[in-house]
C-alpha cells in the first residue's frame, strides 16, 4: 500500500495512502481487538479502508490503537487528535497536536441532487453555474471536515455549518465556521485535488 500524497504541515501529520492488490492487509494484525465486534458486518471495500487506515497509523505510532467514543475515533495513547476519511481506494489520517479534521470526495454528479441538504442561500450566490457540481463537492466535504472537529447529534450542515466565499484560484486558507444561536467557531480550510477526487483539511 505506496503512499499516494503527504500533505503534512506545520499543523499536523496528513497522509493519504491508495489501495494496491498486491499489499497484505492483515486484520488479524491490524485490527484492534476493541473494534472486531464493530466491523463483523462490514462490506469487504469497507473493512479494506478500515485497515489501511490502521496500516498508516503503525507507519506512524506502531503503539497506538484507534478507539472509538461512541462514534468519534480517537488514539488509545491520546498523545494526538485524529481524523481519518476513505473513499475507496483511498484512505488518509491525520494526526496533531489540535483538532483537525479531513474529508475525501469523488467528484459525482449526483450532488446536485443533495444540494438543497447542505447549501446555504448565502453559498449559492458564489458557485459559478459552469463549476457548480465542483463547488458542490467542495463545500460538502469542508462542512464534513467541519463537523469532524465540531460536532453535535443537533446540527445539520446546512444550519450550523458555513463555507465563506471562495474561487478556485485560491484554495490554500478558505474560510468556514460552525455556530449556532450562542457561539461561532471560525477556522481556516485547504483544499487539494487530485484523480478526480477533492481532499479537505480543516484546522
Amino acid at each position: 500500500m505506496p503512499l499516494y500524497r503527504d500533505f503534512s504541515d506545520h499543523n499536523a501529520t496528513i497522509l493519504v495512502w491508495k489501495y494496491d492488490e498486491n499489499e497484505e492487509l492483515n486484520a488479524d494484525e491490524l485490527l484492534e481487538p476493541e473494534n472486531r465486534q464493530k466491523v463483523k458486518d462490514y462490506h469487504p471495500q469497507k473493512l479494506l479502508e478500515a485497515l489501511m487506515v490502521r496500516k498508516i497509523l503503525k507507519t506512524l505510532k506502531p503503539e497506538a490503537k484507534i478507539l472509538y467514543n461512541e462514534r468519534e475515533p480517537y488514539l488509545s495513547t491520546k498523545d494526538a487528535e485524529i481524523s481519518i476519511t476513505h473513499s475507496f481506494p483511498y484512505a488518509a489520517l491525520a494526526l496533531s497536536p489540535h483538532k483537525v479534521g479531513i474529508d475525501i470526495e469523488k467528484f459525482n454528479p449526483k450532488i446536485l441532487r443533495l444540494k438543497d441538504k447542505f447549501i446555504l442561500p448565502e453559498e449559492t450566490e458564489f458557485i459559478p453555474a459552469d463549476k457548480e457540481e465542483e463547488y458542490l463537492t467542495v463545500i460538502w466535504s469542508m462542512k464534513e471536515s467541519l463537523y469532524k472537529i465540531h460536532h453535535s447529534n443537533y446540527w445539520s450542515l446546512k444550519k450550523h455549518y458555513e463555507v465563506k466565499p471562495f474561487s478556485f484560484k485560491h484554495l490554500n486558507r478558505l474560510e468556514c465556521r460552525v455556530h449556532d444561536d450562542h457561539f461561532s467557531d471560525d477556522y481556516k480550510a485547504r483544499v487539494e485535488f487530485f484523480d478526480q477526487y477533492c481532499f479537505t483539511i480543516v484546522d
